[in-house]
């Protein structure tokens, strides 16, 4: 009888709710993922994608996602010139030097 239980509740555990059986799993994204290929897609105008992406994660783990990714960018970028992030991100935003 526990032999019946134990099956039946391993069913529970392996299976996301509301699945339908032999249905195929969808991965689930994370933030970094959802704010590289949103930001890469605001970059190539591509519209299709960044809708798609701005349903992976909630709006305010996107933003997060895409603040994060510009840190990295205008850092990596001010390791490659020699000049401070924010040199590198007044360059970026067209803005005169400070």
């Amino acid at each position: 009888m526990f032999d019946a239980i134990r099956k039946y509740t391993a069913r529970f555990r392996s299976s996301s709710p509301g699945e339908a059986p032999g249905t195929p799993a969808r991965r689930a994204h994370n933030l970094f993922e959802a704010a590289a290929v949103y930001v890469a897609a605001r970059a190539e105008d591509d519209q299709d994608r960044t809708d798609e992406a701005t349903t992976w994660v909630s709006p305010e783990a996107l933003s997060f996602g895409v603040s994060e990714l510009a840190c990295r960018a205008v850092v990596t970028l001010a390791r490659e010139r020699g000049q401070s992030p924010r040199t590198v991100a007044r360059d970026l935003m067209g803005l005169p030097p400070a």
